[in-house]
């Protein structure tokens, strides 16, 4: 509902939506197939969030600028999104008029963060790395997957890797994370925030 209603006011100010997906790997997927001007991608959404998303954005389609819609706090996605190439950053309690302008401004080439998100951008620089930037971007996804809900062979689906690959980063993250069960790794999930509710 709320993908129609932003595709609905996007495309009243004169600007052709040319997809709207309901997970960050659908994005992906929709990026390479129609080749857009911008990426408009939500921080928080399932299967890719929106900085591995914007990451996977960048090595298929690198001319495609990415801006993300994120919450006030979303501060901890804010360095791996600029190390990822994010063109621009919008808090999602702005107007359409503002999400308007800055797909002006990346379309332009330039970087653009909205009023409302330059706080937490100032916020996200500043605090320290969290737990999670010390995971490499495919633990992070198994991460999130494993969040979820999902099994290993659906990790693996999703993924397109094999089951057995899905297995050695599944382990690899719980001996980072020094994590021994399924359900502490969801809790470290959720806490940290990498996963949608």
């Amino acid at each position: 509902m709320l993908r129609q209603a932003l595709r609905a006011l996007l495309e009243q100010r004169g600007l052709e939506v040319v997809a709207d997906e309901p997970d960050g790997r659908a994005a992906v997927d929709a990026v390479q197939r129609y080749s857009p001007d911008v990426a408009v991608l939500d921080v928080a959404m399932p299967v890719l969030n929106g900085v591995d998303a914007a990451r996977e954005i960048a090595r298929i389609a690198p001319e495609c600028p990415v801006i993300l819609l994120s919450g006030v706090d979303d501060t901890r996605f804010v360095r791996e999104a600029l190390k990822v190439g994010v063109k621009g950053f919008v808090q999602k309690s702005q107007g359409c008029d503002e999400l308007v302008h800055a797909i002006e401004e990346v379309r332009e080439g330039r970087l653009y963060v909205s009023p409302g998100a330059s706080q937490a951008i100032v916020d996200g620089l500043a605090s320290p790395a969290p737990d999670g930037s010390r995971l490499t971007p495919r633990e992070r996804q198994v991460l999130q997957l494993v969040g979820e809900g999902k099994s290993t062979k659906q990790i693996a689906e999703v993924l397109h890797i094999s089951v057995k690959t899905a297995e050695f980063h599944r382990g690899r993250l719980m001996k980072k994370l020094n994590v021994h069960d399924t359900a502490n790794l969801v809790r470290y999930a959720i806490r940290e925030g990498w996963i949608v509710l």
